[in-house]
């Protein structure tokens, strides 16, 4: 890509697609590195990962443990609090009627497609992770992890920088970061947030029917199923996230159970980022014009 530069910046943009599939399956190893599942070896998938972070730009002790919090709690309407991330979060019908005009016009404004799914994943990724607000003042070593994270990537910029001239290094880098982050918030959001994805209360809720109803079956082309780690079978990987990406697709192949789990095909993924709202009526997810108030006009 920096020896398209002098040649056609339009060429390092179509060249910066491939390196974002690479750079979402780093983050994909990085992720199974974070449960424990690339490696035998605890030491090796900790290492691994913290290579992996200089590469993703998410801190990976901080990531690793916030992350976990959603695989404890995932599509259960009584724990949100717990698990809240990114990927899985939603209201209830119920719960969205509730709310203020301003606070419906927020939520609303917040989770359009254009904002949640294109111009926030790169702040995240670029902003957010840069500081640890949301990260608890005891969990010191995950804390330690972001700084530390930000210190070699200040010291990996200022060097590459140097070499190639900063101008150079933000048209190469940043079209990569922004392409990535966007296809790695989406392929986690819309595996839990999918209109036949099932919201548990209460005793409801368990690992083995969270996994089979309430994630799904990301069904890619091979190409794309590749760059993407496999984690379109998700809801083998919620099952048992010690499962690395690599064997995913034969323990979906070798049980008639997890094959019973809902399956998106790409269309199917791209029309789910409407799905927001749970209504418990339905027992089904619903989008916003599906639920209107009293200050919004019937369709």
């Amino acid at each position: 890509m920096y020896a398209t530069l002098g040649v056609s910046f339009w060429l390092t943009l179509a060249l910066s697609v491939p390196a974002a599939g690479f750079l979402v399956r780093i983050f994909i190893i990085q992720h199974d590195c974070g449960h424990g599942a690339f490696f035998r070896s605890r030491t090796t998938n900790d290492w691994v990962g913290r290579l992996c972070s200089l590469a993703t730009l998410a801190p990976y002790a901080n990531w690793r443990r916030q992350h976990a919090a959603h695989h404890a709690n995932w599509n259960n309407l009584d724990r949100r609090e717990s698990g809240e991330d990114i990927y899985s979060a939603c209201l209830t019908t119920h719960e969205y009627r509730r709310l203020s005009p301003l606070r419906r016009v927020r939520y609303r404004f917040l989770r359009h497609p254009a904002v949640a799914l294109i111009i926030l994943p790169p702040l995240v990724f670029l902003l957010v992770y840069r500081f640890p607000f949301d990260t608890p003042a005891h969990w010191r070593r995950e804390r330690l992890s972001v700084h530390a994270t930000n210190l070699v990537l200040a010291a990996a910029i200022v060097g590459l920088g140097l070499v190639v001239g900063f101008g150079a290094m933000a048209r190469v880098q940043l079209p990569i970061m922004v392409i990535a982050s966007v296809i790695g918030v989406w392929l986690f959001s819309v595996q839990h947030r999918f209109e036949a994805a099932h919201w548990f209360v209460r005793d409801e809720w368990s690992v083995a029917g969270a996994s089979l109803r309430g994630t799904s079956y990301l069904r890619l082309p091979a190409i794309l199923q590749w760059f993407t780690g496999n984690i379109g079978f998700h809801h083998v990987h919620h099952l048992n996230p010690r499962i690395p990406n690599y064997r995913l697709a034969a323990c979906h192949a070798a049980s008639r159970q997890l094959q019973q789990a809902p399956t998106l095909t790409l269309r199917d993924a791209l029309k789910a980022a409407a799905y927001w709202l749970w209504d418990d009526a339905q027992g089904r997810m619903v989008r916003f014009r599906d639920c209107p108030t009293n200050g919004d006009r019937q369709r």
